[in-house]
């Protein structure tokens, strides 16, 4: 079991990442439906057209079925190269926000996937979520934009072999 005792936001990050990837989204769904009204002002103020880009995402994960709505979200923590990865790693970090705060919502009323009926965080996840609520709502902001901020692929920060070949110098 991993237990912070720091309230500083990185370490909170990095125990975050730590956890199975199905752990952290089923924590993230646990932050939003415990803090989701104190950090859902915050992050749509930065923006007027945030709301309209997040919702667009938004529609497009729930028009699909349960399991690849799960899949997507999976991606998205696990950085995969996905047209909805893609479109997600190139938003801003308080459209991100949104996104996230709409897919709790959705798991809600049941058009995204929700968790299993009975489902209990694990000891690691419910100790990290104690540890979340005690911050100061300062470092809860940057802790959640510190976490969705990474997630999704952005292409402009990968290197694949065509982009990271450099070129030949002749002899001059």
């Amino acid at each position: 079991m991993t237990s912070v005792t720091s309230d500083n936001a990185t370490d909170l990050v990095k125990a975050f990442e730590a956890l199975a990837t199905d752990h952290q989204l089923a924590l993230f769904y646990f932050i939003y439906k415990e803090m989701g009204g104190s950090i859902t002002p915050a992050a749509p103020g930065a923006s007027s057209v945030s709301p309209a880009i997040a919702e667009g995402l938004f529609n497009q994960v729930k028009d699909l079925s349960h399991d690849e709505q799960l899949q997507l979200q999976r991606d998205l923590i696990e950085k995969k190269d996905t047209e909805l990865s893609r479109q997600y790693g190139g938003l801003g970090e308080t459209t991100k926000l949104l996104f996230w705060y709409l897919l709790a919502q959705g798991m809600d009323s049941s058009d995204i996937i929700p968790l299993p009926s009975g489902y209990e965080l694990p000891s690691a996840a419910a100790d990290l979520l104690t540890q979340i609520k005690t911050i100061d709502f300062q470092k809860q902001i940057t802790f959640f934009r510190d976490i969705v901020a990474p997630m999704g692929f952005d292409a402009t920060n990968s290197f694949t072999s065509e982009t990271s070949e450099q070129p030949v110098k002749s002899g001059s």
